[in-house]
């Protein structure tokens, strides 16, 4: 069951993100993937700003079981502004009437779907991006936002200290593994083809590795991971020798820069979405460690063991991998920033999971 976000996270993304949800007033919002990590937040944070700033707004939210998302998060399913819709995201029927925005949040990033049923991954994605992208013809929508991924440039050359939009790589295309961020640029594809030949307009956010309170702690999730391994064992594993290097976005800076990109971001132009302070995982097990209290240990395990997680649960990486974005243009353009530290990221993550 998911916990309600702390009025001081709402508040601080009501804050940040004040005009741009203010634009949203009166209007009508379909989302889809409004049940999961990201789309949870953007939930829930409008909602917030709906009832704060007396905006009006109505969502319409787009998940497989209606009924288990009541059960997951009852008091954000019965706020009158919220109306939840049954449906597969490659087949669903459209909802009547107009919708003034799309956000098209589904299909998240499993590695064990990636590995397992790597078509399943990529049909979800690409066929439901189509479809999403036909209803947002069909609703005379503004405004699409697609939430893609930093994955679509494929593996960070070591020598690249940040990774920008205008970046030309991308993932191998023999690799099977690579059908989440093959999909995600098919997805990235399909919204340009349509904002083309359509009168809305299509927003594009690469995101990069978060974290923050409804994190998964069993996925591949390195942090999520840790912070689990803090909370319930005393010793935070790291499943390689700690070298590769990401970035973490807090969740409640994400939704700030997610409602900008919606309202501000330019058509057919992609954002990078996170961090740009690089950490190595071993750094960040560290860091998880410190901050969960005294006794908490790190160990590294640069090789697998046979009571280590299979491979899915992992991140596939090597030792030079890097997973930093350069948010220059988010910066520049939108005035984005980063509000949350890592080690306040962290706290705050804590803190949520350890609420009774």
């Amino acid at each position: 069951m998911y916990r309600p976000l702390s009025p001081a996270d709402l508040d601080q993304v009501l804050e940040f993100a004040k005009e741009s949800l203010s634009q949203l007033r009166g209007q009508r919002l379909f989302i889809t993937g409004g049940t999961g990590f990201i789309g949870s937040w953007l939930l829930e944070t409008l909602a917030w700003a709906n009832r704060r700033l007396e905006l009006g707004t109505q969502v319409t939210v787009l998940t497989r079981d209606p009924d288990a998302f009541r059960r997951k998060a009852p008091y954000l399913a019965a706020d009158p502004a919220v109306t939840l819709v049954p449906g597969d995201v490659r087949s669903y029927s459209y909802p009547e009437g107009t919708y003034a925005h799309v956000i098209h949040a589904a299909a998240e990033a499993s590695a064990r779907l990636n590995a397992e049923q790597p078509l399943e991954m990529f049909d979800t994605i690409v066929s439901g991006t189509r479809h999403t992208l036909d209803f947002a013809r069909h609703c005379r929508a503004s405004n699409l936002l697609l939430l893609s991924s930093g994955a679509v440039y494929g593996p960070q050359p070591p020598e690249l200290e940040r990774i920008s939009e205008g970046y030309k790589g991308g993932p191998d295309t023999m690799n099977p593994l690579s059908a989440y961020a093959q999909a995600k640029r098919s997805a990235e594809l399909l919204c340009s083809i349509y904002a083309a030949r359509h009168t809305f307009a299509v927003k594009v956010a690469r995101i990069f590795a978060l974290l923050g309170p409804r994190l998964p702690l069993d996925a591949h999730f390195a942090a999520g991971n840790f912070i689990r391994d803090a909370l319930r064992r005393g010793t935070v594993r790291v499943l390689s020798d700690g070298t590769p290097v990401r970035s973490y976005l807090y969740a409640g800076d994400l939704a700030v820069w997610l409602w900008t990109i919606l309202v501000h971001g330019e058509s057919c132009q992609p954002y990078n979405v996170g961090s740009e302070e690089p950490v190595t995982v071993a750094q960040l097990a560290q860091t998880v460690a410190r901050l969960a209290g005294p006794g908490v240990e790190v160990e590294v395990v640069a090789e697998r063991r046979d009571d280590t997680p299979s491979l899915w649960e992992r991140t596939p990486v090597r030792d030079s991998d890097r997973y930093v974005p350069c948010t220059n243009l988010a910066r520049s353009k939108l005035g984005l920033v980063q509000t949350v530290t890592l080690a306040d990221a962290i706290v705050r993550t804590l803190s949520y999971y350890r609420q009774p």
